[in-house]
Parts: C-alpha cells; sequence; structure tokens
C-alpha cells in the first residue's frame, strides 16, 4: 500500500525539486533586476492575487472536491459515465472562471483597494499594480483549468506532468525579466510590467503542456454546462466550504499582505521571499505527499477499507514529521546564509537580507503545521466531509487577525515611533510604515494560525475515531528528537565560525552554503540511521 505511495510520491517531489529549483533561479533574478522596491511590490501584490486562485484550485478547494467524486465514479460506475462527469466539470468550470475573470478585470482599482489598502489611491504604485492585476488575473483562468486536467492524471496515478509544469512558469517569468524588462524600458515604460506578461503566458502553457497527457487516457474533455449533472452539483456542493477550509494559509497570506501594504516600503517583498523559500520544503514534500494522499484516502473510502485509510493516514503523518523538523531547524538556523547567499545581487541589498530574515525566522517555525495540513485535511476531504476543516479554518483565521492586531499594537507602544505617533494624535497605521521590521510580526502570526490549524485538525480526526495510531510512534518521534539535537549542534558549530556572509563575495557564500546545508543533513540523516531508520520503513505496511 504505502511502498506504492511512496513511489508516487518521490516522483511528485522529484518533478517539484526540477520545478523549485528554477523558482529559486527566477527569484534571485527577480531580487538582482527590481530589488525590494516599491514596483516589485506592486507585482508581488497583482500576482499573490490571481495566484491564491490558483492556490484554491490546485492544491486546494476544487481538488479537494473533485478528486473523491471523480474516484468514486471511477470505482462505482463505467468509462462512460467517468468521462460524462469530466465533460460537465470542464464546461462549468470554464464558464464559472470566465465570468470571476472578467468582473476581476474590470474591477481591478476595486480590487487593489481590498487587497492593497495601504496603496495611496492615484499614486504610480497604485496605478501600476491595477494595471498589472489586469494583465495576471487571467492566469487564474488557465492555471485552474491546468489544475482540472492535474487533477485528473493525478487520480490516473500520473504525477510527473502536473508536477512538472510549474517549471514552465518559472521560465515563462525568467525570459520576461531578463528579455522583455530590458525592452520595455528602453520603450519608456515600467520594467517590472514584463513579469506580469510572462504571468499571463505561463498560464497558457501550462494548460496546453498537460493535455497531451490526457487525450492519451482518452479523457481529453468536451466542454459542456453541467449545473443539472449529479456529480456536478456534488463537487459544488463540498466546493463551497472548501474555498475556504483548504486555504486557510492562503487566507492569512493574503490578510498579512493587506497588512504589509501599510508598512515600510519593501515589506510585501520581504514577505514574499520568506513565503517562496518555504515553498521549497512545503511545495516538493507537502504538496506532494497531499496530492498523492487524496486519491488514495479517496479510494479507501470508497472501497470501505478503514484500516488502509488509518494505514495510509499514518504514513502520511511519519513522513510530515521526518521532514518537517529538520525543514524548521533548518530555516530557522541558516535563515540569513540562505538570503544572503540566494537573492543579495544587484539591488537586493545586505538590509533586505536581514529583513527578510527576520520574517523567514518567524515563519518556519510553523513549517511541521504547514506539512502536517496537507495530510490532515486530505483526511477529512476524502471522506467528503468539508464542514470540519472549515470550523478549524474560522478559528485559524480569527487567531491569525488577533495575533496581528496584538502584536502589532504591542510593538507600537514598545517603540519611539508609536510613542511619538500617540503623542501627536497621528494615526497608528501610518506610525508602522515607519518602523522597520514589523513584517516579521506578520509572519510570527501566520506561524501561530498554523499550528492553530494543525492541532484542531489533529483533534477533530481524532475524535471522529477514523484514525488509529500504528505502532511504534514513541520510538519514531524519539528518533526524530535525537537527529534533530544533533543536526542543531552541527549548524550552530559551523555558524559560529562563519559569520560574514552579507560581507563575502558570492562565489564563497555558495561554497560555504553548500557545505552548511550538507553537514546538518549528513548529521540529522547519519543519526537516523545510526538508529536504525532505513529507507524502507518509509513504506509502511
Amino acid at each position: 500500500m504505502s511502498g506504492g505511495l511512496l513511489r508516487s510520491t518521490t516522483v511528485f517531489s522529484a518533478m517539484t525539486f526540477i520545478s523549485r529549483v528554477s523558482g529559486l533561479v527566477r527569484d534571485q533574478i527577480y531580487a538582482a533586476v527590481f530589488g525590494a522596491s516599491p514596483a516589485m511590490d506592486a507585482f508581488v501584490v497583482a500576482f499573490r492575487i490571481p495566484n491564491f486562485m490558483r492556490r484554491l484550485s490546485a492544491e486546494g478547494s476544487f481538488s479537494m472536491a473533485f478528486v473523491p467524486v471523480l474516484a468514486e465514479y471511477k470505482a462505482k460506475h463505467d468509462e462512460a459515465a467517468v468521462k460524462e462527469l469530466i465533460d460537465r466539470v470542464a464546461g462549468t468550470l470554464t464558464a464559472a472562471l470566465l465570468v470571476v475573470t472578467a468582473l476581476a478585470v474590470i474591477f481591478a482599482p476595486v480590487v487593489m483597494r481590498l487587497f492593497a489598502p495601504g496603496f495611496e489611491p492615484g499614486s504610480a504604485q497604485s496605478d501600476l499594480a491595477e494595471l498589472m492585476l489586469r494583465i495576471t488575473f487571467p492566469y487564474a483562468l488557465f492555471i485552474s483549468l491546468a489544475s482540472f486536467v492535474g487533477g485528473i492524471l493525478n487520480s490516473y496515478q500520473r504525477f510527473a506532468i502536473p508536477a512538472l509544469s510549474p517549471v514552465l512558469l518559472n521560465i515563462s517569468m525568467i525570459l520576461a525579466a531578463l528579455c522583455l524588462a530590458p525592452q520595455l524600458k528602453e520603450w519608456g515604460y515600467e520594467p517590472v510590467l514584463a513579469l506580469a506578461w510572462g504571468v499571463f503566458a505561463a498560464g497558457i502553457a501550462q494548460l496546453v503542456f498537460q493535455l497531451p497527457s490526457l487525450a492519451r487516457l482518452g479523457l481529453l474533455p468536451r466542454p459542456r454546462w453541467g449545473g443539472g449533472h449529479g456529480g456536478v452539483r456534488r463537487i459544488m456542493k463540498l466546493m463551497v466550504p472548501t474555498l475556504f477550509g483548504s486555504s486557510v494559509a492562503q487566507v492569512n497570506l493574503l490578510l498579512n499582505t493587506v497588512m504589509a501594504s501599510f508598512l515600510i516600503g519593501g515589506s510585501v517583498t520581504w514577505l514574499y521571499y520568506t513565503d517562496r523559500l518555504l515553498e521549497f520544503p512545503l511545495g516538493m514534500f507537502g504538496v506532494a505527499i497531499g496530492t498523492v494522499i487524496l486519491p488514495h484516502l479517496s479510494a479507501r473510502h470508497a472501497d470501505t477499507d478503514p484500516k488502509g485509510f488509518s494505514r495510509g493516514l499514518d504514513w502520511g503523518f511519519r513522513l510530515c514529521m521526518m521532514i518537517g523538523v529538520p525543514a524548521c531547524i533548518g530555516l530557522v538556523f541558516c535563515a540569513k546564509p540562505l538570503i544572503a547567499t540566494l537573492f543579495q545581487h544587484g539591488h537586493f541589498t545586505a538590509e533586505d537580507t536581514r529583513m527578510a530574515q527576520l520574517s523567514l525566522i518567524a515563519q518556519s517555525t510553523a513549517v511541521p503545521a504547514f506539512l502536517l495540513v496537507k495530510v490532515l485535511a486530505p483526511g477529512f476531504y476524502s471522506r467528503q466531509d468539508t464542514k470540519t476543516p472549515v470550523k478549524a479554518a474560522v478559528v485559524s483565521v480569527a487567531v491569525n487577525l488577533l495575533m496581528t492586531v496584538v502584536l502589532m499594537l504591542g510593538l507600537l507602544y514598545l517603540t519611539d515611533v508609536g510613542t511619538a505617533a500617540r503623542a501627536k494624535s497621528s494615526g497608528l497605521l501610518d506610525a508602522l510604515g515607519h518602523i522597520p521590521g514589523a513584517h516579521a510580526l506578520l509572519a510570527l502570526a501566520i506561524a501561530v494560525a498554523g499550528w492553530t490549524n494543525a492541532l484542531q485538525l489533529w483533534w477533530y480526526l481524532s475524535r471522529a475515531k477514523v484514525y488509529e495510531m500504528q505502532p511504534g510512534w514513541r520510538r519514531f518521534l524519539r528518533q526524530i528528537a535525537v537527529a534533530s539535537i544533533a543536526m542543531t549542534a552541527v549548524l550552530l558549530a559551523i555558524l559560529w565560525g562563519w559569520q560574514g556572509w552579507s560581507e563575502w563575495p558570492w562565489w564563497e557564500r555558495v561554497w560555504k552554503l553548500g557545505v552548511l546545508v550538507g553537514a546538518g543533513a549528513a548529521a540529522y540523516g547519519g543519526v537516523l540511521w545510526l538508529q536504525g531508520i532505513r529507507p524502507r520503513d518509509l513504506r509502511g505496511h
């Protein structure tokens, strides 16, 4: 059972690794060409809005609702019924996305006011953000359809092509930054506009890239309206609550983007680079595990196999802990070396490195929680229980908002800037725009909300009695703890001797980062090996 899951996860992770590496090159080019500027802040917001739609469809709401229903149709109906379901979903999804996209393009100024109220209306930054949103939002249409195609392929155990398709986004953005941006500058336009056009082209490319694989399965859809189709109605019924429940991390990120728009210039971009580095463990492993385990759990539920369902969950939890704990430690202690080596080039300064380091340390403390949610959420959606994750999500978002308010008010009352603002009766939000490092508190609020979400889902799942902990957890956690302590000791010893990351030339940073990461990984893996953990132990029962 889990051996197949491990193979599928390995394939997905390998393809995703290629995507993340190309994404890292993309972000390095962003940092060197555009730095952390108001114009780059405008692009980050303009891209984050349609990208939120991508997260909903690719890793959240649509997939969580569609894949279990598709699995049930495969188990209980013939090929003609499965094909009709796909056709009806394709037509209904396309129609809905066209309406949403048209509204977003027409009302771009209103949308931007909602997501970046800190951008002064009528300013060059605000106008630029609105223009770029009109260019980038159609990406949500194309990438959501690409995610629909990817969901079908994943259900048929075809994981490689959907996992590899994000590479096309990175290639498109790299070409836009290196080739189109200089041309736009020469023509008298804002160079960062090139990134918006890169996003638009990437959406089309990612959809077209996956269609041949779907055609080989004989499942290339002929879109038809499916408002009255039973399967489509089931998916829509399941999808409404999952719109919120499965996307809580992205909702929190968007809320913090709203708040960051009021902070000192560059805050949105610093948080963006924090999110990008977190995407390495979350994208390579969390999304991979969640994507692979959802069709597996859905099939176990459809086949009425509660023991297989429970074993699948247990396998996912163990893998998340084995990856999440060292990823958390590595990102916290290696925050400055990573950012300085990867991004401190061109217009990205040492001060930008220091600011991004603060938010990366704060948000990385929740990496194990973010990974666990990728397994916990499918534990509910595979059983077509969409209400329980919504309850957890509401509490998580409330905690994020509460923590943001409390932390920001505390910062204002503890700093000279806040004292001056109170004395002059000036706006507290204006005062926050003069305090360097305030964005790190937004990252900390997301981390607290992430743990709140994961712990709630764990409690609800345990209470539902669909998960039974398999033997060996105490020993497994002890092995993880000992290996993590060894890894921490090695990292601290190396970092104590190497402290000039922002001053060294790039080539020295590169080889020293390689030594640092390699030594930490070797210490962790080596101590696990000495304690008896072998790759075969990850295959489950």
